[in-house]
């Protein structure tokens, strides 16, 4: 017989986000009236899997599937959770996003998410100072400076 594991059950964490994001996304929709459900499905296995898909009647469509990826001990052991949503923004816009989460942290993609610019160039005086010091670590080792002492 098989047992729902504590490290099963922070899968809910996963879901608990996901649908925050799906609240979010469906704000607009709150002064209107329900929207029906067209179609779900929902698994949810005894060993930490679990698959969810639903469709409602507004064009809302979300698929989001996951399960425990075991470690060394069963403290060491992950969720990893991967999914997708489509829907119409208010303006007519189709918005899709798709996610995968795990132990490196949650990855959002989206054509409709920002991007963080690009950094700008390190300065060349800066640079040359940089590679000087990876080139000669022999110069920086064993060079302790006390604590509030400027030389």
């Amino acid at each position: 017989s098989e047992q729902v594991s504590v490290s099963s059950l922070n899968m809910n964490g996963y879901m608990v986000s996901f649908f925050a994001i799906v609240a979010v996304a469906s704000a607009g929709l709150l002064p209107n009236d329900p929207v029906p459900i067209l179609s779900q499905d929902l698994d949810v296995g005894f060993d930490g899997t679990f698959r969810n898909a639903y469709e409602t009647a507004n064009g809302i469509s979300v698929q989001e599937q996951g399960y425990h990826q075991p470690g060394q001990t069963p403290e060491e052991g992950n969720n990893v959770v991967q999914g997708s949503a489509q829907w119409t923004a208010p303006d007519g816009t189709p918005v899709s996003i798709s996610w995968v989460a795990d132990a490196n942290g949650a990855e959002f993609q989206g054509s409709h998410l920002p991007v963080a610019p690009t950094p700008p160039p390190i300065p060349p005086a800066i640079q040359r100072a940089l590679d000087y010091i990876a080139s000669h670590p022999e110069e920086n080792e064993g060079q302790v400076r006390p604590v509030g002492r400027r030389f």
